[in-house]
Formats: structure tokens, C-alpha cells, sequence
């Protein structure tokens, strides 16, 4: 009979490390506990430490999944403070280097130190690094701890420090509260493959950063000690150890693109922003998938929500037993700071089961690494003016459905709207709520074809007596397209009009393609570029593989658009430029993708739509009354 601890284990070996089968057909819940939502945390906490063993293997260590061969020599580097030896890949005929410290052990709810101590000796960096606490399934059959601050150097095989090879940093999404670095699918080694085809050799890097509570803490407290936005902050200090560093591998420290998706591309955006857009030349240019252009919405009252901040840090305080007596008082972080790890991670992971839409542990503006909202910034120029690729899929609402209940008529859309908005919005914007979600209702009308998911990958039209339409209701893609133009849609918009207006060359995309394994349902919903930008043809880190299936003409056609949508990032990454220098033979052939320009069709702009049958040029037009619409009001409604 097996003992509580076997079960849960055997539970969890069965749980998908991945979304993909997570968004089986029909699955609603199933996107939820992507999340972490249908999960208790603080079940997970309490056997996690002894199953994530059980789930540690030569696989998670090695990018490949090969063995060095005994006659090739491991690589060595010798950094700034001293030499590390790294693994040949044979399989990629790459270099790995692999759980690199790029600061010092950090200390509990304090912003990241810098390494100054060297050493004499070789030391092996061989093996994935353990993901920072996080609570999500992201983290789910991955190692963890508080101990986290590490990157990953995947570069083509015996380059020297006079190679001098372009560089690429990704930056990790979930939420800002779950995933890593050691993350399967974020596998560089795929990119970096394709760059030594195009004879365009790039290195790629990847990095840890602290995550919920742990690396995002909000509080006159925190913001009193400096101790806010250390997540970010701790990217930074990996950027600043990549600049000092990344010669020594072959990488030139001028040529270093930041990318992430998700709240990775987020990150990306509080890079730019940070110091009021001083970036150090620590980047030359910037990618961002689905999440570029601000700080996503979370709490009501925005980015400078000091109340919830306060009672939710109150609330954490008090839930320490050591610490409840200190609610209120001087000594309160420093109480947690040195709290029982098991009794705050519990705590931790019991508050983490907030919505998706509602996370408690945001960046919050601080006044010195983020000094002011982002929609000033932009609309100032205070941003780091560096060349950017950005955009967001079609379908990006439809993830996180069915948010708000079931909406049938127009009364169910206005109160869901209502839900989601700031309850604080209508004094921020001299506008009664009604006045608000009047405009809402005119900017979303009830018709299908202009939703989420959008008739090209899902020409269904909702109808009474559907399964998924008796679950969500007959208004979800109006639903789906107001979540995921509030969240996605208009920043990246927002993101291409800054640049443009203070001259700056920015590139817009959309992803209108439902890959193999995701429901109608979802159509072209959010994540489901990754697998196509970082060039994972055989679906590692998936249950089910993106580019599987039995049509092989889908699988050639996504194949071949994965191919050009990984040139065109590597051309990015090299050139600044998608398309590569003119005339180039690696540059796509299908057509050239335009530097965004407002002036364009009337002030509509173009991005490039990316679909089986290949890239093509489009107006940015979709939903653009509603983009401006935010646009115009977004710091009221949101904060942001």
C-alpha cells in the first residue's frame, strides 16, 4: 500500500510538465492548471521536495541528451573571477555552459550583490541550474531553490574570445511566479543550430531570476529597504555579468539582444524602461513575444497599488507565526528575512492561489529601478532607444478563459468587463463606470468574426447547445478579444507608436497560426509561438509535439514557417534587422518585413501576419479603435 508521499508522487508523475496536454480539446480546467489554479500550493510544497528527485535526470543536465565523448576535451572559459569547464555536445556540436553564478548566493528579500571574490581552481558548470520558488506547474519535476541566481552559455562549438559572435539573452516567462532556465522548451541550442546553417553563429543566454513573493515583493516596507523589484533586478545583474563576461566565450558584449515571451517579454520591457531608459549599453536591440510594451495589469489600482501592496505584505507577515507580532512595525521584513523557509513557502504558496488575472506579487513602481508608469515613458522618450521585433497571436483571450463566467448576452459581457477592470477607473478617467463599458460594448460588438478565436483558426461559429459554448457562453470570443487586447494587443501597440514617434526602427508581428495538439477552441492563443521561434521541430519539452500530427501538410508548412520565423529573429539578432542585409540569400524570401511606420494606410501602421502559408504583410488594423482606445485611458484604467 503505498504511503501518502508514493501517492503523491505517483500523482504527480502523471501531471503534464508542459501545457500541452494540458489544452487537450474541451479542457477549460485544464488552462487554469497551467497556471496552478486547480492545485493547492501548499499540498505541492509539502511533497515536493522529496518528488522533485524522484523527477531528475541526465536529460534535464544536458541540452542534448548526449555524452562528451571521451576523446574531445571539455571546453573551458576563463571568465573574470576565475576558469569554469564546461560539456561538448556532439549531437549540436555546441559548447555548454551550464548553472553559471552571475551573482553572489542571494539573500532572502535583498536586491542581488555582485561576485568579487575569484578562485584558482577549474570549476565544472555542467548541469542545469535549479529554478528559483516558484508555483505553478512550470516548476513542476524541476529542482528549486532559494539559491537560484544562474545562467546558461550555449555557443557553437571552439569559439575563442576573438570570435566576437552576436549575442541573444532570454529571459524566462509564467507569470513572473513560475518556470526557469532548465525549461526544455526554452532549449537555445535549437537557435543557436540554425544560426551556424544561416553562417550567421550567434551565442545564446539564458538565466534564473526570483520569482512571486520571493523576487517581487511589495510593501512601504520593501520600498523603504530597496528590496522591490528584485526580480528584475536580478536580471540586470545577469546583464551586467554577461557584458563582463561574454567576450571570454566568444560573444561581443556590444552585440547582445534581450528576448522573452510572455512575462519574459514583460521583463524585456522593464529592461528598457529601467532608470528612466539608462541601459548601460548592456543591449543594442530587443525581442518580445506576446507581453512587450508595459507592465502587464494585475491589481486594481495599477502599478503603484500601495494599498493591496501593503495588506498583502501585512497579510504574508502575519501569517508567520515568529513574525505577527512585527505587522506594522520596523522589524517586519527583516522578520521574514529570517523566518522559517518552511513555514514562508507554505504561506507563500497558499496566497499564490490567486487568478491568473489578479497575481498578488507584481512589479510595483518603486522610484529607482522603474521611476515612472509606462505610458509617460513611452510618450517621453524615456526608454532605452534601442531597434525592437515585438507582437502577440491572434488569439491571445481564449488562454485564459472562461474568466469572468459565462456570458451569453450583452448585460453577462458588461459585467464581466466590469469584473475586470479597476474598480478605481472611472474617478482616474473622469468617466462614469456605465460611461466606460458603453464605450467597451461599441469597441467589441457581439460578432463573431471579429473575436478570439478569430475564423481563420476556428471557422466553428459558436451556437446554443455546444459543449464549449454551454461552459463559457455564446460571447466568449468577445470576452476572449477585450482580455487579450487589454493584456497583449495594445501594448505591443502602444510599444510601436512610442518608437516610432521618437525615431527609433520597431518591427510588429502577429501569430495567426493553431499549431498541432491545441484545441479549436484556444485558435491561435498565447504561447503557441514558442515552438516555431525557437526552432523545436521534434516538440522537446512537449507532451505533444507542435509540428506532429498525421496532415503532413501541416507539418511541412509549420515546419517551413518555424525555419523562416527562427531567420528572421537570428537576422534580428545579427543585422537588427528581421530581413537581413539586402540582397542576402539567408533574408526570407517570402517578403520583406517593414520597419513600423503610423503613417502607413492612414495612420494604421503594418506588421507582418505569420501563417502556414507563409509571412505576409498586413495593415495593423485589427481591433484598432479598441488598441487607441486603451491607448488613450490606459493609465486611468490601469496604472500603467
Amino acid at each position: 500500500m503505498m504511503s501518502g508521499v508514493q501517492e503523491m508522487v505517483s500523482v504527480l508523475r502523471r501531471l503534464p510538465l508542459t501545457k500541452d496536454k494540458i489544452r487537450s480539446p474541451d479542457n477549460i480546467n485544464g488552462i487554469k492548471m497551467y497556471y496552478g489554479g486547480l492545485f493547492n500550493p501548499a499540498v505541492i510544497i509539502t511533497y515536493l521536495g522529496y518528488a522533485i528527485s524522484l523527477f531528475s535526470s541526465p536529460v534535464l543536465a544536458s541540452p542534448s541528451g548526449g555524452h562528451c565523448r571521451k576523446h574531445q576535451r571539455a571546453p573551458t572559459v576563463r571568465v573574470k573571477n576565475g576558469t569554469y569547464e564546461g560539456i561538448y555536445s556532439p549531437s549540436y556540436h555546441q559548447d555548454f555552459f551550464l548553472g553559471v553564478p552571475y551573482a553572489k548566493k542571494p539573500q532572502r528579500f535583498s536586491p542581488p550583490q555582485p561576485l568579487d571574490e575569484g578562485w584558482d581552481t577549474i570549476r565544472p558548470v555542467k548541469s542545469y541550474p535549479p529554478h528559483c520558488l516558484g508555483y505553478g506547474s512550470f516548476n513542476i519535476g524541476y529542482n528549486m531553490s532559494e539559491d537560484c541566481l544562474h545562467l546558461n552559455v550555449i555557443r557553437p562549438h571552439g569559439m575563442t574570445r576573438y570570435a566576437k559572435l552576436p549575442v541573444v539573452v532570454y529571459i524566462h516567462g509564467g507569470g513572473l511566479y513560475q518556470g526557469g532556465s532548465a525549461d526544455k522548451r526554452f532549449n537555445l541550442s535549437f537557435i543557436v543550430e540554425q544560426s551556424v546553417r544561416m553562417k550567421k553563429p550567434i551565442i545564446g543566454v539564458s538565466l534564473n531570476y526570483r520569482l512571486g513573493a520571493w523576487g517581487f515583493l511589495g510593501s512601504k516596507e520593501a520600498l523603504d529597504a530597496g528590496a522591490t523589484n528584485i526580480g528584475f533586478r536580478d536580471q540586470r545583474m545577469a546583464l551586467h555579468w554577461v557584458n563582463e563576461n561574454i567576450r571570454a566565450f566568444g560573444g561581443l558584449s556590444e552585440k547582445v539582444t534581450l528576448w522573452g515571451g510572455s512575462s519574459g517579454a514583460e521583463s524585456v520591457t522593464a529592461q528598457v524602461l529601467a532608470h528612466n531608459g539608462q541601459h548601460d549599453r548592456l543591449f543594442r536591440g530587443a525581442i518580445g513575444h506576446s507581453g512587450f510594451g508595459g507592465m502587464l495589469p494585475r491589481l486594481a489600482g495599477g502599478f503603484n497599488a500601495t494599498t493591496t501592496h501593503q495588506t498583502i505584505f501585512d497579510n504574508l507577515v502575519r501569517s508567520i507565526p515568529s513574525c505577527a507580532s512585527s505587522v506594522n512595525t520596523s522589524n517586519a521584513l527583516e522578520c521574514l528575512r529570517n523566518a522559517d523557509f518552511q513555514q514562508l513557502n507554505a504561506s507563500i504558496a497558499n496566497m499564490t492561489e490567486a487568478p491568473i488575472l489578479a497575481l498578488i506579487w507584481p512589479p510595483v513602481l518603486d522610484g529607482t529601478f522603474l521611476t515612472g508608469y509606462g505610458a509617460n515613458q513611452m510618450a517621453n522618450g524615456q526608454f532605452a532607444k534601442v531597434p525592437i521585433l515585438v507582437g502577440s497571436n491572434s488569439d491571445e483571450g481564449s488562454f485564459f478563459g472562461p474568466m469572468g463566467g459565462v456570458a451569453n448576452t450583452d448585460d453577462d459581457f458588461r459585467r464581466t468587463v466590469q469584473q475586470i477592470l479597476s474598480p478605481t477607473a472611472s474617478g482616474n478617467i473622469n468617466k462614469s463606470i456605465h460611461a466606460i463599458l458603453d464605450d467597451v460594448l461599441h469597441l467589441y460588438p457581439n460578432i463573431q468574426s471579429v473575436g478570439n478565436p478569430n475564423l481563420q483558426t476556428m471557422p466553428h461559429l459558436l451556437q446554443a447547445g455546444d459543449e464549449y459554448t454551454q461552459q463559457v457562453g455564446l460571447q466568449r470570443r468577445r470576452v476572449n478579444a477585450f482580455i487579450g487586447d487589454m493584456f497583449f494587443g495594445y501594448l505591443r501597440r502602444r510599444a510601436n507608436l512610442a518608437w516610432s514617434r521618437h525615431g527609433v526602427p520597431s518591427f510588429a508581428y502577429r501569430f495567426d497560426v493553431r499549431p498541432y495538439g491545441v484545441p479549436e477552441t484556444l485558435g491561435a492563443t498565447h504561447f503557441q509561438e514558442v515552438a516555431f521561434v525557437f526552432h523545436n521541430l521534434d516538440g522537446v519539452g512537449y507532451d505533444i509535439n507542435p509540428f506532429g500530427g498525421n496532415d503532413t501538410q501541416y507539418t511541412e508548412s509549420a515546419r517551413a514557417l518555424a525555419t523562416t520565423m527562427c531567420a528572421q529573429l537570428i537576422n534580428f539578432i545579427v543585422h537588427q534587422d528581421p530581413n537581413g542585409p539586402r540582397g542576402s540569400e539567408n533574408a526570407p524570401a517570402n517578403t520583406t518585413w517593414p520597419v513600423f511606420d503610423p503613417e502607413d494606410g492612414g495612420g494604421s501602421g503594418r506588421d507582418m501576419v505569420l501563417r502556414l502559408d507563409g509571412p505576409s504583410v498586413e495593415w495593423d488594423d485589427v481591433r484598432a479603435a479598441a488598441f487607441n482606445w486603451f491607448i488613450e485611458n490606459d493609465l486611468g484604467l490601469f496604472g500603467n
